[in-house]
């Protein structure tokens, strides 16, 4: 098992920047691919972004490229997220997960944490 929990979720205004972080314990973090994922109310969860377990390799959803920077301490077991120029569109519940290797779906994941709300105001 590996519990996840987000923080640094937030009311920012447009244009402004937020970090979040997910601490992981259980499992040894470093074996893990992680993931962050975001769902708006009506909409479907989807990926943000995403790094391999050594942090060498990333994945970015287009809507956040240039914008998002996903990061990883294997020896703090967090993995985090720098949210840059938020936009209203970025509102949603964000949410980091565990799994084997870096995955586009949701459903390639093992472990979930209970998510963070981002609200950016227009």
């Amino acid at each position: 098992q590996v519990q996840l929990v987000e923080s640094g979720g937030g009311l920012v205004q447009a244009g402004g920047s937020l970090r979040l972080s997910c601490a992981a314990s259980g499992r040894t973090f470093s074996n893990y691919a992680m993931g962050w994922f975001r769902q708006a109310p009506g909409k479907e969860r989807d990926i943000v972004a995403a790094i391999n377990s050594n942090g060498g390799s990333t994945y970015y959803g287009d809507s956040v490229k240039g914008r998002f920077t996903i990061s990883r301490d294997n020896v703090q077991n967090t993995v985090y997220l720098q949210m840059n120029s938020l936009k209203a569109e970025d509102t949603a519940v964000y949410y980091c997960a565990a799994g084997r290797k870096v995955q586009v779906f949701w459903g390639g994941y093992d472990y979930w944490g209970q998510g963070t709300q981002v609200t950016v105001s227009s």
